[in-house]
């Protein structure tokens, strides 16, 4: 599953990730790389909690 994932930097210069069809999934980076590899990790972190509990798995969304 692909989702979309926004990356902004922070005022302190700090690149934030996150990923919009998953509520609170957010990480970030020192660069764009950075912040990107982490915000993957925090996804699949995140659909193996949902996945664990039995709970639904929001569908993909590509923009």
């Amino acid at each position: 599953m692909r989702y979309r994932i926004i990356i902004e930097q922070d005022e302190d210069g700090f690149f934030v990730a996150e990923c919009p069809a998953l509520p609170g999934c957010i990480s970030q980076g020192k660069n764009r790389d950075e912040a990107l590899q982490n915000i993957k990790d925090a996804i699949r972190g995140y659909l193996e909690s949902l996945e664990k509990h039995a709970e639904p798995v929001p569908q993909s969304l590509m923009l």
